[in-house]
Parts: structure tokens; C-alpha cells; sequence
């Protein structure tokens, strides 16, 4: 059965709101003005081969372990507040630096979750927007896709439909099991909403960078070699959270004036891996 909102309840303000920064510092006009007519910008350069084979080799450490504990490669998901290494990332310069231009000078990491592809992984990610899944109002998440590996079309890339962000609320339908949708949602004949999906082919240590109400998803990886990449969730401080969503929060930089957002500190060592 079609939906139209899933937390109908909550009230959320859910609408594209377009950037407007005639001075961008670190993004080009070109690029702010894609990210408005579009939705996403990629691919941007953020890590050295050297550093994001050094986050990798740890990666293969969490994920080793979460498979020898009987949990599945999707399962590492909110650990910014737990792992420092994780932590460096959503604090990373060069990143905020990219999201600033877009939501200005005060940003709140309030989520992360690797999804991470295993070879021959006959899961897919269906077509969806994020902002129909989380208690957040109003819509201004962007989220980054960290390539921790290179991801390309055999090995299951997220692909996007550009333009489909400005129709606001989706209606979608709760995903079927044959699908074997790593989510929950399924927005069906994706394509009515924008421009001919594009594929997010990236390097190893790029980003990409997209809205909440974007939609995309990614095939099965059919290939030999692993997909992953690290999802990073930021909004500005006058975007609120509902449900207790507030409270794994990092103000990566600026403040936050209200006191909404929890600020977790940084881990000063690894915890036990969960």
C-alpha cells in the first residue's frame, strides 16, 4: 500500500531548502548551484591513498569482527561517539569545510553507518529518500558517502535520481522480502521523479556529497571486490531531532546556541567493539 509519510504523527516539515551562498570557500558556484537543481555533488577529493588505506585496514578490523560475532556487514552504524577513529572523520577540516558551504558554519554530526557490500552480496539498497526514515525536521541533512573502497557500477555504487530532491515527500511502499532491500522503503518507477539515474562512480577516499530527499540506491554487488563506504549525517543547529535522535550527537564545528544536540566528546580510546 502507498505511503505518504511514515511519521505522519510527527509533523516534520520535509522540503528541499535551496543554499544560498553567493562566496562559497571551498565548493565552486557551479557546484552549489548543482547541488540545488540537482541534488548531490561528487566526486570531491578529501583523503591520500596513504590515509584512507590506514582507515580501511581498520574497517576490516570492525567488520571481521561483527562477522565473527554472527552480525551482518550493514550492522556498524552510530559508532562516532565510540570509535576515535570514527570520530576523526566527521570531524575532519577538509570535510566540514565542503559542508559549510552548504549549511553553514555550525554543523551537527548526529549519525553515521557504514554499508559495506561483501563480493557476491545479492542485497540491494531500493530506491528511497532518507529523510522518509528519520525523525528530523525540517529536512536539511546532507549526508557524506565516504568511498572506504573504490565503489563503480560491478561492485554495486550507489546511483541517484537527479532532481527527484525538489517533489518533497516521496510516497513510497514498505519494501517487499524478495526485494532483499538492506532498508525498509521502496519508491517504485524512481525514474517519474527527475533526470536518468547516474551512477556515483568514486575512488577510494572521495566523497559525495547529497540531500535528504534525493533518491537513490544501489544494485546487488555482483563483483569480486568489497564495496564500502562510511554514510556521515550533518545538519545546522536549527534543524531539530525528535524521539530521542538528539543524543549521539557531535557538534563537529561551530556551536549550537539552543542546546539541542548533545555534543559527545571524543573516545580517548578503542571501546569493545558492539
Amino acid at each position: 500500500m502507498p505511503i505518504a509519510d511514515a511519521m505522519p504523527e510527527l509533523k516534520r516539515n520535509i522540503q528541499f531548502f535551496a543554499v544560498e551562498n553567493d562566496q562559497p570557500k571551498s565548493l565552486t558556484p557551479q557546484q552549489i548551484q548543482q547541488f540545488n537543481q540537482k541534488g548531490y555533488i561528487f566526486p570531491l577529493d578529501v583523503f591520500s591513498e596513504t590515509e584512507i588505506a590506514a582507515h580501511r585496514a581498520y574497517f576490516d578490523q570492525l567488520i571481521e569482527q561483527q562477522i565473527n560475532e554472527g552480525k551482518d556487514a550493514y550492522s556498524i552504524a552510530g559508532w562516532h561517539s565510540k570509535q576515535p577513529e570514527i570520530y576523526d572523520l566527521v570531524t575532519d577540516s577538509r570535510i566540514l569545510d565542503y559542508l559549510e558551504d552548504l549549511l553553514g558554519p555550525d554543523l551537527i554530526c548526529w549519525g553515521t553507518h557504514y554499508f559495506c557490500k561483501l563480493p557476491g552480496d545479492t542485497k540491494q539498497v531500493s530506491w528511497h529518500q532518507d529523510a522518509s526514515y528519520w525523525p528530523i525536521t525540517p529536512s536539511k541533512t546532507v549526508t557524506v558517502w565516504l568511498a572506504i573502497d573504490d565503489a563503480d557500477t560491478e561492485n554495486g555504487a550507489m546511483k541517484v535520481i537527479p532532481k527527484s530532491h525538489l517533489h518533497g515527500q516521496i510516497i513510497f511502499e514498505h519494501s517487499r522480502k524478495e526485494e532483499q532491500n538492506v532498508l525498509g522503503q521502496t519508491v517504485k518507477d524512481a525514474e517519474d521523479y527527475g533526470l536518468a539515474p547516474v551512477d556515483f562512480e568514486i575512488k577510494a577516499g572521495q566523497i559525495s556529497l547529497h540531500s535528504d530527499l534525493l533518491l537513490h540506491g544501489s544494485a546487488p554487488n555482483q563483483s569480486d571486490r568489497r564495496r564500502c563506504g562510511l554514510t556521515m549525517r550533518f545538519v545546522p543547529p536549527e534543524v531539530k531531532a525528535l524521539t530521542g535522535w538528539n543524543k549521539n550527537s557531535i557538534i563537529a564545528r561551530g556551536t549550537d546556541v539552543s542546546g539541542h544536540w548533545t555534543n559527545q566528546p571524543k573516545p580517548l580510546i578503542k571501546s569493545d567493539l558492539e
